[in-house]
């Protein structure tokens, strides 16, 4: 189904924003941290909401759930098949994101695979009986760097944003998942901003224990909730994706550093010869170009540097963007 784009103004660009880093924050809370009525935020949300424009949903956090095996994938195909092959991918329930790259003949894409059978079906079976795909790389996630966690677009000051954080203190220790953990995450990944009444009623249990779970969920890190958004109604037409090589004792260093930066949406640590993946959003390539230069260029062990163009998001936290309808293909 196709939903329509809500034209986003200034005031609906800093309500998605507030729900961007805090997805299920109370439209009282909303209205506080922006110092706007609590009406004008429900009478600005509520359409943005209906129609699709701002989507509430959740991802597990891949490093607390020892099934779950996180992959990116670099994809060359033939550039007329490539929309088919990108919406294949979207369609699939086990992908994160899915971009295309560059020149238009390369796709990347973040999965978080259900263990080993299911990434020996995809490299050895899906992925090679897929017609027009030409190569492709496969990169593990060792480690995505939670400060990358909760993300605003930038819009937000320090103080608004910190104070929106889910994420701001350091994780709990986490419980043993329970297949109820489950089932809740999988209705969150719908709608993260469903009322614990709802999901209560559609789980079989009480509000007060979704409420519970929910808040050990959030507390240790298990799941980020997220509210996707097409980047460009924010302004923001600058998207790539930065692959670093840096040595061995400066990853966590670099990675931690860049994570934390108000324009960069994700980073992981990864397998290959470029170890660290950073995806940036900037306002325009000037604004790409000064992020290169100035936070990138001063880190230190920075030894090579790969930037990939995003020309456009297919899906992204797990739920496909409205977009013109692809044609079929599936790997």
């Amino acid at each position: 189904m196709r939903h329509a784009r809500h034209p986003l103004d200034e005031t609906d660009r800093r309500i998605a924003a507030v729900l961007m880093a805090s997805p299920r924050a109370s439209w009282r809370t909303v209205a506080h941290v922006l110092d706007l009525s609590e009406r004008t935020v429900v009478r600005r949300a509520t359409p943005l909401l209906q129609d699709g424009t701002l989507r509430p949903t959740a991802v597990r956090n891949p490093a607390l759930f020892p099934r779950l095996v996180p992959m990116v994938l670099r994809i060359r195909c033939r550039p007329s098949r490539i929309r088919a092959i990108a919406a294949g991918l979207a369609r699939r329930s086990d992908t994160v994101w899915v971009d295309i790259l560059g020149a238009g003949n390369e796709i990347s894409s973040v999965l978080f695979l259900d263990g080993s059978q299911a990434r020996n079906s995809l490299l050895l079976r899906d992925l090679p009986a897929t017609a027009d795909v030409l190569s492709w790389d496969a990169f593990d996630l060792m480690r995505v760097f939670p400060a990358g966690f909760t993300w605003s677009g930038g819009l937000l000051t320090t103080e608004q944003f910190d104070a929106m954080s889910p994420y701001a203190h350091d994780p709990v220790d986490p419980p043993e998942i329970q297949p109820f953990d489950e089932a809740l995450i999988d209705q969150l990944t719908i709608n993260a901003r469903a009322g614990y009444s709802e999901l209560a009623t559609l789980l079989g249990t009480s509000a007060s224990t979704v409420r519970r779970r929910l808040e050990m969920l959030l507390s240790a890190h298990l799941v980020r909730l997220a509210c996707e958004v097409d980047l460009g109604l924010l302004g923001i037409a600058g998207e790539a994706l930065l692959w670093i090589a840096t040595g061995p004792g400066s990853l966590e260093a670099v990675g931690n550093a860049l994570s934390r930066h108000p324009q960069v949406r994700f980073t992981a640590a990864t397998t290959g010869a470029a170890n660290l993946l950073v995806a940036v959003a900037a306002e325009d390539l000037n604004g790409l170009y000064t992020f290169l230069t100035t936070t990138v260029g001063s880190l230190d062990d920075v030894r090579a540097l790969e930037v990939t163009p995003i020309l456009t998001s297919v899906k992204r936290t797990g739920r496909v963007r409205p977009s013109e309808p692809f044609a079929t293909a599936s790997p």
